[in-house]
């Protein structure tokens, strides 16, 4: 059975192999799918045991900074959400963050990205965030797929930011979105109320169409502002 000061000092090893990878994809400009050294390399390079670069790299790839794949050398990973999203939903689960703070951080962000979406969307992706919107109408009767359809719409606009930051945090907030979405559909008072929510997000995508960000921008914290008292009213904090 291994000591406390055992146990503490391969952590302090793991963690340096950690330093010293990342360092080497910064200071060789690796990008995604670029192959990183082997295991057997990197322990002679660090001096460390095999054991020790392994759990770097499980622990890199817990990050999403790396892929792991069975029989292939680890490769520097395409950034997502993935990570964010553990944190996110871990600090609701633990009573660290609430709903509401979620949702005012969303405000913020996404009052943002309505506007840049206006501003910098190309005409497939105007498209593709009106189509969302559409589908919300469409679909009304399948809650379910209203909520996929408004999810999309989000991340859909968060992309057309041309901020690939904006897109990940948004993507890292659908977790708990759908957790929340339900609730928020569910207490509004009325299907015309429901409407009203569908026929706000086509709003919201005719004026990033028309390429017009004060409105998006207003009718998306009007969207938030309307989501949070939906909210409050469910007794959601």
């Amino acid at each position: 059975m291994a000591t406390v000061s055992e146990v503490v000092g391969n952590a302090g090893l793991v963690s340096n192999a950690i330093g010293a990878i990342t360092a080497h994809i910064r200071m060789n400009e690796l990008g995604p799918g670029d192959r990183l050294p082997s295991e057997g390399a990197l322990s002679k390079e660090l001096s460390v045991s095999r054991t020790v670069v392994r759990e770097a790299f499980r622990s890199l790839a817990a990050m999403r900074l790396i892929d792991l794949r069975v029989g292939k050398r680890a490769m520097v990973a395409q950034l997502d959400h993935g990570a964010m999203s553990l944190m996110i939903e871990h600090g609701i689960d633990t009573a660290q963050i609430n709903v509401q703070q979620i949702y005012d951080v969303r405000r913020t962000i996404e009052v943002r990205t309505a506007t840049l979406a206006a501003l910098r969307r190309s005409n497939d992706e105007a498209r593709a965030i009106l189509e969302h919107a559409e589908a919300m109408r469409t679909n009304f009767d399948a809650a379910e797929r209203v909520m996929e359809s408004d999810l999309a719409f989000h991340l859909e606009i968060a992309r057309a930011s041309k901020n690939p930051i904006f897109a990940m945090i948004v993507g890292a907030f659908q977790g708990v979105s759908r957790q929340t979405w339900p609730i928020g559909w569910r207490s509004r008072s009325s299907d015309n109320e429901r409407h009203a929510m569908n026929d706000l997000h086509v709003a919201i995508a005719e004026a990033i169409v028309a390429g017009d960000p004060q409105a998006a921008s207003q009718l998306m914290a009007q969207h938030f502002d309307e989501s949070v008292k939906a909210l409050l009213a469910a007794g959601v904090a």
